[in-house]
């Protein structure tokens, strides 16, 4: 009897997996605390308890998440807001789902012996910027500033930055854009300390535009499956974040766990949590429309280069955060 009941409780959970709904998530970046909320809900069951089967996808520098997903993929991607609009707008479908980072961990990182205490000491100086879309909320706060990025005594020297912080460490630049849980470490860990340097941070400044959210296809949204699947994706994620902001310490540990590579640190990924966890505060996981109207403006923003043309229409939808946070 005692052989048949474990057998019973066996066959039950191997049914239960086997009718578990497959999900693919690609992530914009490698694996790394950005991304916690998505380890933690899989490492916790969260996925499971909805009845998903989620597969986590780590993304890099030759990884675009929207090339991804409209080659089929993933179901459901990881982009900033520029990089979907973008795409968006050369006929790429994609539609935000859910929100979980409320906040902007973008800055400009400025050496102070470089002569630049406030922004009004950009003029004349050389600035790195990130582009791929990354640039255009850094064009619209020059604007904003009556600042010319075309190098001229008046303006500023834009100077293209690769995902490192050489530029500022060799003096090349007097300015770098880094994020508030990455690269303003490493600048810190390279013996530079904080009283050396000034951050402008892009939402204090009242230029950010929005980071990691949620996309799929969005002629999918049509398929009550996939909804419903969705819903119970974004159900998880969320109680994932939520999980993550409160115990960030551990948050880190199980990201260390996914990571293959060896590539990241203990201390690295429990400070990165730290700042994670403040990005992510206040959210949800419902878009602010105001926020979304804040980024499209910015993106409008940038005259010829801008990275949008025309308001997007259909980019957003509550359809499924209305529903995963009954």
């Amino acid at each position: 009897m005692k052989k048949l009941m474990i057998g019973t409780a066996l066959a039950g959970l191997m049914g239960s997996a086997a009718w578990a709904e497959d999900v693919t998530l690609q992530l914009k970046w490698v694996t790394q605390a950005q991304f916690a909320g998505y380890f933690v809900a899989k490492d916790k069951g969260f996925y499971e308890e909805e009845g998903l089967n989620v597969t986590i996808l780590p993304g890099g520098p030759d990884v675009a998440p929207t090339q991804v997903i409209a080659g089929g993929g993933a179901d459901v991607v990881v982009d900033w807001m520029p990089s979907a609009l973008a795409a968006r707008e050369k006929g790429l479908a994609l539609v935000n789902i859910a929100q979980p980072f409320k906040s902007s961990g973008m800055q400009l990182t400025c050496l102070k012996e470089s002569g630049v205490a406030t922004s009004a000491d950009f003029a004349g100086k050389t600035l790195g910027v990130w582009f791929g879309g990354n640039e255009y909320p850094f064009l619209n706060w020059m604007g904003k500033l009556g600042l010319k990025t075309d190098g001229s005594p008046e303006g500023v020297t834009v100077l293209k930055q690769g995902f490192n912080v050489d530029p500022l460490l060799q003096k090349q630049a007097a300015c770098i854009s880094t994020m508030t849980y990455n690269e303003y470490w490493q600048v810190i860990d390279a013996g530079i300390t904080a009283d050396q340097l000034v951050n402008f941070n892009y939402t204090t400044e009242g230029v950010a535009t929005l980071e990691d959210g949620l996309y799929v296809m969005g002629d999918k949204l049509a398929d009550p499956a996939f909804e419903e699947k969705m819903v119970k994706f974004v159900r998880a994620s969320m109680k994932g974040w939520k999980w993550a902001e409160e115990n960030p310490d551990d948050a880190a540990m199980i990201v260390l766990e996914n990571d293959d590579t060896g590539a990241q640190t203990e201390a690295h990924q429990k400070r990165m949590m730290g700042e994670i966890a403040k990005l992510t505060a206040g959210s949800n996981g419902a878009l602010d429309e105001a926020d979304y109207q804040r980024t499209v403006d910015a993106l409008m923003s940038g005259g010829s280069d801008a990275v949008i043309t025309k308001a997007p229409e259909g980019a957003w939808t509550h359809q499924i955060t209305d529903k995963a946070l009954q």
